[in-house]
């Protein structure tokens, strides 16, 4: 298994465990902005920067990560901010947020297509991106909620286990090992 393979998956699931706990974390305080809700708002894309990092220092062969970076750290100051103006101002930050990483997921993976397990990925780009809009949608009505935003994570973690899965299966099937 090559360098960037083995970082990649070992990534893929800490990324997964962490979407889950941190699914389970939002849903049980997903019903109003409370000092718990705005931490992990503020959390989910600092670790994705942290992530983009570690990534990065990995493959050095996706700029994309470089904006991931750079988006994913706006998003932590913006909902810093939007949370002081409620649930919609979220969800508004949340859904462009999830727009344009999602873009971005997608080329990376797309680039990525030869080191196997990336389809999961480029899916779940193509996925955040209508997430994003949907959430920008939900920002409209008076009872807006973050409960979507724990279903979000969820969701991308199970493509972050199946591209962690794909990659070691590609490993394994690889005569060059």
């Amino acid at each position: 298994m090559s360098s960037q393979t083995a970082t990649l998956r070992r990534l893929y699931f800490v990324r997964f465990g962490f979407a889950l706990v941190w699914a389970g974390l939002l849903f049980t305080s997903a019903s109003k902005l409370g000092p718990v809700s705005v931490a992990l708002l503020v959390l989910y894309p600092l670790f994705d920067v942290a992530a983009a990092v570690i990534d990065l220092r990995s493959s050095k062969d996706a700029p994309g990560l470089y904006v991931n970076i750079a988006i994913s750290a706006l998003a932590g100051i913006g909902l810093a901010f939007a949370a002081a103006s409620g649930i919609p101002a979220v969800l508004r930050v949340w859904g462009a947020w999830a727009i344009v990483s999602g873009l971005v997921q997608l080329a990376v993976g797309l680039g990525r297509r030869k080191l196997g397990g990336q389809w999961a990925m480029i899916a779940s780009g193509a996925i955040s991106t209508l997430a994003g809009t949907a959430f920008v949608l939900q920002a409209a009505p008076p009872d807006a909620s973050l409960v979507n935003l724990a279903g979000y994570a969820v969701l991308g973690g199970i493509f972050f286990l199946v591209s962690a899965i794909r990659l070691g299966r590609r490993t394994q099937l690889s005569p060059q090992g």
